[in-house]
This record gives structure tokens, C-alpha cells and sequence, in this order.
């Protein structure tokens, strides 16, 4: 049995390369090609521009690249943007640098090289890769899953090989690509995945660079939905993340919008950050999200062995996401796997929920809500088109995603009848029909989580956090400033008065000073006035109001 916790968690990272390539995916089924040296993909396509490429249990898609000419198959990560293998590389340079790649199940540790690099016909001459010398600390034989390295997609910011070398020498593979073939519209890949044990499914499977799937052309005529941009302090963290539609982005079992707060600072109201990622078995969702799809289903059960919920497998579960007004819905066999053997508490068998409440790739930052990993990239044909994040390309259009709907929800109900309930129609039956959703369970949420949370809410507002605190700065400096001035404005004034002086009233209506001066008429002494005739008669001998003669 496969651990859940071990697919759902592997990380992705690095490099890729090959111009105008297809890959097909094919599937493995039979566990005695395991082991085989190199023997991992199924034959080489007709065409040169194809690579065959393998599907283990719909947990890990994987193909062959060269590398100092020796042929290693590696797993496809949209979510990474490093290289690494294991074994030996012939032709390889050391450039003297050691790094080490944690994932959740072990670590990727070694020295960084440069070789020649070849898929499908393109080449980088020297590209930069780890030489990962010993894997006993992974949790898992990665050679027995059919690969024995990682090739990452992802933006070149978030290659750690990049940073570590000096100068452009580290940029990832499909950076170099592009690089070396600069187009202005051409700088994409398209991304599809097989589905294993699906009676009706006949997609091969595909990936390309700057080229599209014959048949599925119309991909391009899909919205363009424009790659959500982290803080450009955390630009290493830039994943293929999009925005869901407003209020009706999920649309649970019920076929009511699933209601989730965004933990994104800058998400619009109503809309959640979902990243594309191929490096992840098991879609990782809010938890709420995750019991809201769950948690009506009778006997559904909360396994804390899996951190994931187990359901009866006839149950049918209903399920759709909206991006750009364009509904895509996942197929039943990828909202419940019966690939994991899995069992209830009871010990009888059960069917693994595979979009787990997401823990350990929870983001405390708050750059992104969900991570939708190979169950739900199952459902689309994906275009990702690398725009103004290739370094150093001629492309300065903003970087965006279209993705084509594969599921048709008819056929993928009669693919589920067929697989799980031996072709006996029971959807209707009342075992299966959904409880009311005031008898929904929930799971429990860890004291880590509760603590991831508290954290998030802090980073991920750093931002308005440094703005508020630079203001409440500014706020102290400017009434500290303002005291000082008032303060000698006052010890100016106690001094004037000492000399005497009053300070003059800038409103006029207070006393004025008085006047020193020898001309002011604060000085002049005032005559009594005559008061009466009988003097005026004495002094000029005359009445004063007599008449003239």
C-alpha cells in the first residue's frame, strides 16, 4: 500500500527542456516492470518530438531526459523549478556548490553540476542540475515508483540552484530554453494527464513546449487567466496560481458554491488562489472546503493516520471548479481513489478523499488558498504561457493560463458505475444520498494549524503591518517635534516677560504694553476745563455771551 502522505506531499522541483515537444503519457499497470533499470517508460513514439512517459497508480507522471548522455527518467512538477538526479552522470562538471532540497518525505541533498542536456531533440550544453548521491532518507524507493529525479516547470525565481550559482549560469532548463529560442507568442507548455483504470478514458496523455495536443486546439479560444503575482520580497515562492470565480468558484456535492474566505491579503472579495500543480498527488484545499465535500457522505469517516477523509467507494461524488466563467467538473474516480488500500476503523475496505485539508504546504505567507495537484489536473488540458517570467526573454506580455475541460459529467458517471459498483446503478439508492447539512461532520483541526493560521495572519499582512507602524512612527516624530517647538516658544516667552515685555495678542482684543516713549500720550497731563462765564469775564473783561456792539 502506498502512503497517502507521501504522495500528497511530494514537492516539486527544477528544470526542463525541449522545444516544440510532445511527451505522451502512458500507464503503467503492471508492478513487474518495477526495478527494471531505466526500463520505466513504455517505448519511444515514431515522431522525434515525442517521448512516452509514465503513469504510476495516477500518483507520479514521469519521462526520460539525457543527461551527460545517459538516459534518467524523471518526474514532471509543474510546482518546482529545479533539477535533480540520482546515480552518477557521466560528462558532468562540479561547480563547487552544495545544496540541499527539503521535502516532506526526505531530503534531496548533493553537489551541483553542469552537463549536457538533451529531450526530444533540444539540448542545453551545460545545464545546471543536483547530483543527489544518497536517497536513504526518503521515505520511499523512488526508483520503484519509475523515476530517479525531478524535473520542475516552475517560474526561474523559484529555482534554488539559480540563486545558489552566480550570474545566469543556474537559470532552470525551460529558462534556458526559451532563452536560447526567443519567440514572443511561442514561450508556453501544455500539460495532460492519463487516467489509470478508467474504462472510457482514451487520452494518451501529453506534454509540450510551444506547440499544441492535435485535437485540442481550443484550448487557446479558453480565458486567459492571468497568473496570480506573489510580494516581489517572497518572488521565489511564484507558482502557476490563478483566481477562481467570484462566490461560485467550487461547487460542492450538493451543487451549492462551497463559501471560503480567502487567506490571500490581496484576493478580491469572493475568490480564492488556486496553484497548478503537477507535484502533488492529492489536491491540498482549505479544511472547510474538504469537509464541505465530505462530510455529508454516509459513513464517511476522518482517518488522523492519512489526515485525509475515507469514504464508502460507491459513493459518487459531485464536483466542479469555475475559472474565467468556464465550469470544470472532476471526474468521480479522481474525487475518491480506491488506489491507496485504504480502510475504514472497522477494517473493511474504503475509498481515499483526495482533496485533503491542506497542513504541512499550508501557506504562511498567504499567497495562495489551495494547491490543485494531479486529481484535479486530470480534468483539463492546461496551457501555461511563461510571458515576462522568463529571464532574460523577449516576452514582456504578462504571464497566464488557459485550461480546456476533459471531463464530460455523462461519460465520467458511467465510467464510475462501471469501476465501482460492477455496473449496477445505485447513485439513487438511499445509502448514498447526502445527509443534511446540519449533520455534517468536521474534522479536527491541530494545535499546528491553529498555530499555522495565528502565523499567517501576521506574515501574510506584513505590508500593512510596515505601513501602519511607519505611520504610527511618523505620528510620534511629528509630536515629539511639535512639544520641542512649543516648548522654546514658551521659554521665549517667560524670558520677553521677564524684560517686561508682554507678548502682543495676535487676536487684538488683549491690553497692549504700556508706552515708553516721551511723545506717547500715555504722558501728556490733561487741563481742567473753565467752568464757568464769570472766569471767561475776569480774563478778557468781557461777557462771554454778550452781543458785539
Amino acid at each position: 500500500m502506498h502512503s497517502v502522505l507521501l504522495r500528497s506531499l511530494v514537492c516539486s522541483l527544477c528544470s526542463f527542456s525541449a522545444f516544440a515537444l510532445k511527451i505522451p503519457f502512458s500507464t503503467r499497470t503492471s508492478p513487474q516492470t518495477r526495478g527494471l533499470p531505466h526500463a520505466h517508460v513504455a517505448r519511444q513514439s515514431s515522431s522525434s518530438h515525442v517521448l512516452p512517459v509514465g503513469n504510476t497508480q495516477n500518483s507520479f507522471y514521469y519521462t526520460n531526459i539525457t543527461l551527460g548522455g545517459q538516459t534518467i527518467s524523471v518526474m514532471l512538477d509543474t510546482g518546482s523549478s529545479d533539477l535533480w538526479v540520482t546515480g552518477s552522470v557521466p560528462n558532468a562538471q562540479d561547480t563547487g556548490k552544495s545544496l540541499t532540497l527539503s521535502y516532506a518525505v526526505g531530503n534531496a541533498a548533493g553537489d551541483v553540476y553542469t552537463a549536457p542536456f538533451s529531450m526530444a531533440g533540444y539540448s542545453v550544453d551545460d545545464q545546471a542540475f543536483l547530483l543527489v548521491a544518497n536517497t536513504s532518507t526518503f521515505s520511499t524507493n523512488i526508483h520503484s515508483e519509475g523515476y530517479d529525479g525531478l524535473i520542475g516547470l516552475g517560474p526561474n525565481s523559484g529555482s534554488a540552484i539559480y540563486k545558489k550559482l552566480d550570474g545566469d549560469a543556474g537559470n532552470n532548463a525551460i529558462n534556458r530554453i526559451f532563452e536560447q529560442n526567443p519567440s514572443s507568442i511561442d514561450d508556453y507548455i501544455t500539460l495532460m494527464l492519463s487516467r489509470r483504470n478508467d474504462p472510457s478514458n482514451n487520452i494518451t496523455g501529453q506534454f509540450t513546449i510551444s506547440e499544441l495536443v492535435p485535437g485540442y486546439e481550443n484550448v487557446t479560444s479558453m480565458p486567459q487567466l492571468a497568473v496570480e503575482m506573489v510580494y516581489e520580497v517572497t518572488d521565489q515562492d511564484q507558482h502557476w496560481q490563478v483566481l477562481t470565480d467570484k462566490s461560485v468558484g467550487v461547487i460542492g456535492p450538493d451543487g451549492q458554491p462551497i463559501t471560503i474566505s480567502s487567506i490571500v491579503p490581496k484576493a478580491p472579495s469572493g475568490q480564492l488562489v488556486a496553484v497548478l500543480d503537477s507535484g502533488f498527488t492529492l489536491p491540498q484545499v482549505p479544511r472547510s472546503m474538504s469537509d464541505a465535500i465530505y462530510g455529508r457522505v454516509q459513513g464517511a469517516e476522518w482517518s488522523t493516520s492519512q489526515q485525509a477523509w475515507l469514504v464508502p467507494c460507491g459513493q459518487l461524488i459531485n464536483l466542479t471548479f469555475t475559472f474565467g466563467g468556464i465550469s470544470y467538473p472532476i471526474h468521480p474516480l479522481d474525487v475518491s481513489s480506491s488506489d491507496f488500500g485504504v480502510t475504514f476503523s472497522n477494517g473493511n475496505p474504503a475509498c481515499l478523499g483526495t482533496f485533503q485539508p491542506i497542513s504541512s504546504a499550508f501557506s504562511l505567507l498567504g499567497e495562495y488558498d489551495m494547491i490543485l495537484g494531479m486529481a484535479f489536473l486530470r480534468n483539463i488540458y492546461t496551457l501555461i504561457n511563461y510571458g515576462n517570467l522568463v529571464k532574460d526573454g523577449s516576452n514582456s506580455n504578462t504571464p497566464y493560463i488557459q485550461m480546456l475541460p476533459l471531463t464530460d459529467q455523462a461519460t465520467a458517471v458511467n465510467d464510475f458505475i462501471e469501476t465501482r459498483t460492477g455496473g449496477q446503478n445505485l447513485i439513487n439508492s438511499p445509502q448514498y444520498t447526502l445527509l443534511p447539512s446540519s449533520q455534517e461532520q468536521h474534522s479536527p483541526e491541530t494545535a499546528e494549524e491553529k498555530k499555522q493560521q495565528y502565523e499567517e495572519k501576521v506574515l501574510s499582512r506584513w505590508p500593512y503591518i510596515l505601513v501602519g507602524c511607519l505611520a504610527l512612527v511618523s505620528m510620534l516624530v511629528g509630536c515629539c517635534v511639535w512639544r520641542c517647538c512649543k516648548r522654546r516658544r514658551m521659554r521665549k516667552m517667560a524670558a520677553r516677560q521677564k524684560q517686561g515685555v508682554n507678548p502682543p495678542d495676535t487676536d487684538g482684543n488683549g491690553p497692549y504694553s504700556q508706552l515708553h516713549d516721551s511723545n506717547s500720550t500715555a504722558t501728556l497731563v490733561m487741563q481742567p476745563m473753565r467752568a464757568s462765564t464769570l472766569e471767561f469775564k475776569e480774563e478778557y473783561g468781557k461777557d462771554a455771551f454778550s452781543r458785539s456792539p
